[in-house]
């Protein structure tokens, strides 16, 4: 599967999905699972979400 998440969308998911972890774990909140999502995505680099919609925020590879 191509990779559909760039370097800059990447950073965004993880930052803000450890910080929704961070804070679900400092107000002892199970919504703090919800940053499991964005992590993940970020980590393998590939939305479902765009998929469908024929997304992608990599830059395209010049030739």
């Amino acid at each position: 599967m191509k990779h559909n998440i760039g370097s800059l969308d990447r950073i965004v998911r993880i930052v803000l999905g450890l910080a929704a972890l961070g804070l679900g774990f400092y107000f002892k909140s199970w919504w703090g699972l919800a940053g499991l999502l964005p992590l993940l995505t970020g980590l393998v680099r590939i939305c479902p979400a765009y998929l469908p919609l024929g997304l992608s925020t990599c830059p395209r590879n010049k030739r």
